[in-house]
């Protein structure tokens, strides 16, 4: 889940509220407080809201949870002056496409950096990576209307943000760092996604890089957003953008969008979403008699429009940025958290069982603990994966133990994995924006032959990761378990030769660990050594 940094400075001035209050109240709107700092606190706030991705949607949040400021957030927008066209060749590439123009904006560094946490947060929640939703961010004032969102030649050459020559589009996939990262979104199409303005300057190669014209300074107040992307998850993450930027003082201005054919629409859409919702909804899930004005009253300090159209009947009007209403049963459970759920009343059940530990809980409890203990951090990736990340990437043989998901919605979840490893690194090149090292660790679910098995892995990255690290790190695990273990000469492919090594207890392989062989560092975009280990633990569960 991703962890939001949130400054102090930010906060108090966005909310009106002390830190302290602040970090008593914000774990009960669905978030956990991972550290607290002299200066900020950072948040770990569930991944099904992504509104609450910067200072300035939590502080919207907290302002509403808190009484300060409740019901449905109204923005106001300008008639367009920014106008951009859509050429019919970009729609067999990346064919969705929204965009918005916020002005009047005031930035320091850390609204800054706010904003492009908040863009990285968005490409990994909403965008699987940018390859569904990537977003650029401009400053307008070096760039003239109408745009042009179209395809060009992979020749095409302009200078990327971060740098001072130019380069063509080629060349930024096989030399710039976001090129490398990025470059299979657009791998094999003739011509490549590019937004020019009316003088045929670069703002964006999405979703790879931006044009170094465009880049936003503590100066910038005028703004330019594209989002653009596979589906209408684009228009959600357009609407999260400029709403934050609004809550810190921009104004929105519509941007009229020429389609193929003429088609014309004018964006961003910031209309709110109507549901109804019933009391007895209410009732079936929390399990409590609320009255409409309760449930109106609840829901306002959640931030949405409600009003009681009877006596059952409640009008919610969702706003546009909220990406995770998908059923009344969202809305209920945010009555929940409005209401409180210390204020639930508490019931004992009328059946009566006694219950104990589940051998995988009573496994897990020692291996977090013992990880936790040399320095590694958990995390908690899916279970579902693809081909690619799952062998390709890790230069291992496709094997034929594979569950395979029916009907996949998304070619990045096509199976369940086999194998952990590929996860952890998944994680690591989504946090390169953080500092180093990092060392971070998962006990989790594996998938062979449709049998479900527990696997324990980690890795760690810096540039001075070795061979010698990542088996001190195994020898201090299989000791704290009490497990006497041998290690041998091991072939995997996914580690380097001469810095590998398979783990045996008993006589029987339980994994391997080692240096991570440099083209699957290559595979993940990641610049720097990495060392890792994975043991099956299956077999010890309820031994232990």
């Amino acid at each position: 889940m991703p962890v939001i940094t949130l400054h102090y400075e930010d906060l108090e001035k966005l909310t009106g509220i002390d830190k302290e209050t602040i970090i008593k109240r914000v774990p009960m709107i669905g978030a956990d407080i991972e550290r607290i700092e002299d200066e900020s606190v950072d948040i770990e706030f569930f991944p099904d809201r992504p509104d609450l991705y910067s200072v300035e949607g939590a502080a919207r949040a907290m302002r509403g949870f808190l009484d300060l400021e409740t019901g449905l957030s109204e923005y106001a927008i300008k008639p367009y002056e920014v106008s951009i066209s859509v050429s019919e060749d970009i729609l067999k590439i990346r064919p969705f496409l929204g965009c918005a123009v916020v002005r009047g904006v005031k930035f320091t560094s850390s609204s800054i950096k706010s904003l492009m946490d908040l863009q990285e947060d968005l490409h990994w929640g909403l965008g699987r990576n940018r390859k569904k939703v990537s977003i650029g961010v401009h400053d307008l004032k070096n760039v003239k209307s109408p745009f042009r969102y179209m395809a060009v030649d992979p020749e095409f050459e302009f200078v990327p943000l971060d740098y001072t020559e130019k380069m063509s589009m080629t060349e930024i996939l096989d030399k710039h760092p976001k090129g490398t990262r990025f470059a299979h979104l657009v791998r094999g199409f003739d011509k490549y996604p590019i937004i020019l303005d009316a003088s045929d300057n670069v703002l964006s190669f999405p979703p790879i890089i931006n044009g170094t014209l465009t880049s936003v300074t503590e100066s910038t107040t005028d703004l330019f957003i594209d989002v653009t992307g596979l589906g209408e998850a684009v228009y959600t993450a357009l609407n999260i953008v400029v709403t934050a930027l609004a809550e810190r003082g921009g104004q929105i201005e519509f941007v009229r969008l020429i389609r193929p054919g003429g088609e014309e629409l004018v964006l961003p859409d910031l209309e709110p979403k109507t549901r109804l919702l019933t009391t007895g909804e209410v009732k079936a899930l929390i399990g409590m008699e609320f009255s409409v004005e309760e449930i109106v009253k609840q829901l306002e300090r959640m931030r949405f429009g409600a009003r009681a159209l009877d006596e059952k009947t409640v009008e919610v009007k969702v706003p546009a940025y909220r990406a995770d209403i998908l059923h009344n049963y969202d809305l209920v459970e945010d009555i929940a958290k409005g209401y409180g759920y210390e204020n639930i009343k508490v019931s004992v059940p009328e059946t009566y069982t006694a219950g104990k530990s589940h051998p995988i809980s009573l496994m897990r409890a020692p291996v977090n603990e013992i990880m936790v203990g040399l320095g590694y951090y958990e995390v908690m990736p899916f279970t579902l994966t693809s081909e690619k990340v799952n062998f390709e990437n890790m230069r291992r043989q496709k094997t034929d133990d594979v569950t395979y998901v029916l009907h996949p919605i998304s070619e990045d979840q096509t199976m369940l994995r086999t194998t952990v490893l590929p996860n952890l690194l998944e994680i690591l090149a989504l946090n390169q924006h953080r500092e180093l090292p990092q060392k971070i660790f998962e006990f989790g679910e594996v998938v062979s032959n449709e049998i479900t098995g527990q696997h324990v892995a980690a890795v760690s990255i810096h540039p001075q990761a070795n061979f010698t690290e990542i088996y001190e790190v195994v020898d201090a695990f299989m000791r704290e378990m009490m497990l006497p273990y041998e290690v041998k000469e091991s072939e995997d492919p996914a580690f380097l030769e001469g810095r590998r090594a398979d783990v045996y207890v008993n006589g029987k392989k339980l994994g391997v660990f080692g240096e991570l062989h440099p083209e699957v560092i290559n595979n993940f975009a990641l610049g720097y050594a990495v060392v890792g280990f994975e043991l099956d633990l299956n077999d010890l569960i309820g031994k232990n």
